[in-house]
């Protein structure tokens, strides 16, 4: 199970929320063990330890819907701060609702009161040292490029733009021979002699080949490298792992072939349908009331069906009817397929909240029950689109290897797209969906997804 955390999150991150959340744990008992005293505290043992996870477990999903998880950029202390505060007030709310629901979960105010108090005053200086280590790169692995170009200038940028990603590009170096004068901002060696005295002096225990041409790579000089126990990793899989998704200019089908994962095997098909069929089927019953009232707005609201069906390219290029509620008009349509834009005039005024709240994607879950789509998955395309994509875009037709979903690896971690380059960078994450699969993966999508419905993001 740590194995499957750290595979999407770093170490240190785990360790910043666990802590977090140990912090919060210990601190509540704290509170109770000094109000109620030991003798009391070790009677009721079991119920002071629920209440006080109650309480770690509402504050971090608030802290995670607030996003005062996402480190990736350090935030400035006093705008944090007021966040934090706000998550608290947010977090009193919810817990009020759970003790009217539960009343046995209920807190005596005064170790409530002290309780929050001296929560708030170690999460604040635990976040405040969080920040200085990251702010001073401290704990960070060293790392040096083998390569001085494009490629390794994409490495550079993904970690200069993670403040918490753990890794610290150290040096390149430049395979030809000719360091060139780039703006990248750190030494570039010619020379494999430096190299081994920053792995002597400095500990780099990793080296990363980001080349743009495989044809340069120092294979003799890499090799005293890997005797001596130093990790030589291919730059796309490197990349792969910091930022979540496949590089797909930078990969060729050796690649894709020789590297792990992309392997589905019959069990996990069975497991993965069988929560999206859970799944699809607890959301129908809840969302009915929303469907039937979505359904009657809609027909009220302009001429035409309440339904919208579209062909879309399913697993193994199958296509099927995708289910939407309409919230175009119904001649939206009369000139041709076309990608849908910001701000579109053919999107009704309910339309657009509909989609914005993603209420027009719940006839899909019919979609889910019948078989032709996930719950998780990449987003399916319409054929003629799929046609031209695949002409201009490297590795395009692999992503319906495995079924679309409703919602999918790409739709969470990058914005709506409407263009083939949009597309490209959907795909970069498609690739890394369906070569990690798991039902880990799905589960944490899931999640983020909520976060994204919450706050309305990407919806066109």
């Amino acid at each position: 199970m740590p194995y499957l955390f750290s595979k999407y999150y770093p170490w240190r991150n785990l360790l910043f929320v666990f802590g977090e959340s140990g912090i919060i744990f210990l601190i509540i008992n704290s509170v109770f063990l000094f109000w109620v005293g030991f003798l009391e505290f070790q009677s009721q043992f079991s119920l002071y330890l629920l209440r006080a996870l109650v309480v770690t477990f509402v504050f971090q999903l608030v802290f995670y819907y607030s996003d005062l998880y996402d480190l990736h950029v350090i935030p400035r202390l006093p705008d944090h701060f007021l966040n934090v505060i706000q998550a608290f007030g947010l977090g009193c709310i919810v817990l009020a609702l759970i003790y009217f629901l539960f009343p046995f979960l209920t807190m005596p105010s005064r170790i409530f009161v002290s309780g929050l108090a001296g929560v708030g005053l170690a999460v604040f200086f635990w976040r405040f040292l969080y920040f200085k280590i990251l702010e001073k790169r401290m704990f960070v692995q060293p790392v040096a490029l083998i390569g001085a170009g494009e490629f390794a200038e994409e490495i550079i940028s993904a970690i200069d733009g993670q403040k918490d990603c753990g890794f610290k590009i150290e040096a390149l170096f430049a395979a030809d021979g000719n360091p060139r004068s780039r703006n990248i901002g750190r030494p570039i060696f010619s020379d494999f002699k430096e190299l081994t005295k920053l792995c002597t002096n400095r500990k780099i225990g990793k080296i990363v080949v980001a080349l743009d041409e495989k044809r340069g790579v120092p294979l003799h000089e890499l090799i005293q490298y890997k005797f001596i126990g130093i990790e030589i990793l291919d730059g796309a899989r490197f990349y792969e792992a910091l930022t979540g998704k496949v590089p797909v200019k930078r990969i060729n089908p050796s690649w894709l072939i020789f590297s792990d994962g992309f392997h589905i095997g019959r069990f996990k098909r069975m497991l993965k349908r069988a929560l999206d069929v859970v799944a699809a089927s607890s959301l129908f019953l809840i969302s009915l009331p929303i469907f039937f009232l979505t359904a009657l707005i809609v027909k009220l609201e302009s001429a035409g069906g309440v339904f919208y069906r579209q062909k879309r390219v399913g697993e193994n290029e199958k296509i099927f009817e995708l289910i939407k509620f309409r919230s175009m008009k119904e001649s939206a349509e009369q000139e041709g397929p076309v990608w849908a834009q910001a701000g579109d005039a053919r999107v009704t005024k309910f339309g657009r909240f509909i989609r914005e709240t993603r209420i027009d994607e719940l006839p899909q879950l019919i979609n889910v029950l019948k078989g032709d789509m996930s719950f998780v998955g990449p987003r399916p395309e319409r054929p003629v689109f799929v046609e031209s994509l695949v002409k201009e875009i490297p590795f395009y037709g692999n992503r319906h290897h495995v079924k679309p979903g409703i919602t999918g690896w790409a739709q969470i971690n990058y914005p709506y797209g409407a263009s083939v380059e949009d597309a490209l960078r959907k795909l970069e994450y498609d690739l890394y969906y369906i070569k990690n699969l798991s039902i880990a993966l799905d589960l944490l999508t899931i999640f983020q997804t909520i976060k994204v419905v919450l706050f309305r993001k990407g919806a066109r």
